[in-house]
C-alpha cells in the first residue's frame, strides 16, 4: 500500500509555521498524508490529498523521507514532500477536523506519531525556502541504430511522446517558471509542452548536450548553477551522457551521499539548492555558491498500475 503526505508550511512574518490536522477517526494530531488513487503518481497524491483535507493548494519542494509500517499486517509506505501554501483556507471535513498552524518546535510537541516527528525535524534540518531545479533525461527516442539521419534531429518514439505528456502533468507540481534544454530535438520535445502551458520561450543549453558538456565539465556545472540561481524554479532537460555526472559532481560539492545515480529515459531528479549569498557570480568564492542539498531521483512521470 503506497501513501504520500506533506510537511505543509508558510511564512508567517518571516517564520515558518507548519499545519497539523487533527483526525476524528483516530482521535490523533498528524501530518497531513492519504493513499495513492489508481493511475496517480505518489507527487500527484501528495498535492491532492494536501487540498482534501486542509483545503489548501500548495508548491512542491523536496521529499523528505519514506516511511515504512504496517497496517492490520499489509506493509505501507508514505513518502512525503515539504510543500509550501498557495492559496486556500481550511475547512472542517470527514478525514480532518482541526487544523492548526504552530512553529515547528511547538508542531512536533502536537504530534502524536514518532515518525511524523521525525519527518518534521529532517524538514526543519534544512531552510524551507530552496531553489529547486528539476534535471530530466528526454524521454525515449527510436533506436540509434535505426536512424539515419542526424542524431541531433532523432525523434522521440511513441513511447517517448507518452512519457512527455506525463512529464507534462507531473512538473508542474513543483511550479517551474522557466524551462532549459539541451539543444537535441528529443530532448526539446520533451519538455516542449511544460513550455507551453506555461507560456515561456525554452533556453536552448549547449555546455549540457553530451558534445557540450565533456569538453569541459566545470563549465557544465558552473551553467547548472546559474540556472538554479536565477529567480523562479526551473526544467532541465538534458542526455544520459550529462545527467549522472552532474548530479555526482554537485553532490560531491554539497556534502551529500548517494549510493547511486539511475537516469532512466525520462526520468527527473529534483535537485534542491540553498539559495546564494546576495548577489552572485561565478567570480565569488565557491563558499557563496547555491549547494545542493537534497537529490531525489523519480525513475518515471507514469503512474504505476
Amino acid at each position: 500500500m503506497k501513501a504520500a503526505g506533506a510537511v505543509l508550511w508558510r511564512d508567517a512574518d518571516g517564520d515558518v509555521e507548519v499545519a497539523v490536522v487533527h483526525r476524528q477517526r483516530y482521535d490523533d494530531w498528524s501530518l497531513p498524508k492519504g493513499k495513492l488513487d489508481h493511475g496517480e503518481t505518489i507527487p500527484a497524491c501528495a498535492v491532492r490529498e494536501i487540498e482534501e483535507e486542509t483545503g489548501f493548494s500548495c508548491v512542491l519542494g523536496r521529499h523528505l523521507r519514506q516511511v515504512s509500517y504496517s497496517v492490520k499486517g499489509v506493509p505501507k509506505t508514505v513518502d512525503y514532500y515539504a510543500a509550501q501554501t498557495v492559496s486556500g483556507s481550511f475547512v472542517s471535513n470527514e478525514e480532518v477536523d482541526l487544523l492548526r498552524w504552530l512553529p515547528i518546535a511547538e508542531a512536533s510537541e502536537l504530534l502524536t506519531y514518532e515518525p511524523d516527528r521525525d519527518v518534521l525535524a529532517e524538514f526543519a534540518r534544512l531552510p524551507a525556502d530552496l531553489l529547486v531545479v528539476l534535471l530530466v533525461r528526454h524521454a525515449k527516442a527510436g533506436k540509434r541504430s535505426e536512424w539515419n539521419g542526424d542524431d541531433d534531429l532523432r525523434p522521440l518514439s511513441d513511447a517517448g511522446w507518452r512519457q512527455a505528456a506525463a512529464l507534462r502533468t507531473l512538473l508542474p507540481l513543483w511550479a517551474p517558471v522557466r524551462v532549459h534544454t539541451a539543444p537535441r530535438v528529443r530532448c526539446v520535445d520533451t519538455v516542449r509542452g511544460v513550455a507551453e502551458d506555461l507560456d515561456v520561450e525554452m533556453v536552448e543549453e549547449a555546455r549540457l548536450s553530451e558534445e557540450g558538456y565533456w569538453p569541459d565539465p566545470d563549465a557544465g556545472l558552473v551553467r547548472l548553477l546559474e540556472v538554479a540561481a536565477d529567480e523562479g524554479r526551473a526544467v532541465l532537460s538534458s542526455q544520459g551522457g550529462v545527467i549522472p555526472s552532474v548530479v555526482q559532481s554537485l553532490a560531491e560539492l554539497g556534502g551529500l551521499r548517494l549510493e547511486e545515480i539511475p537516469c532512466k529515459k525520462g526520468s527527473t531528479w529534483v535537485l534542491a539548492f540553498t539559495r546564494p549569498f546576495g548577489t552572485w557570480s561565478t567570480s565569488d568564492s565557491p563558499s557563496r555558491w547555491p549547494t545542493l542539498v537534497s537529490a531525489h531521483y523519480l525513475a518515471s512521470a507514469l503512474a504505476r498500475p
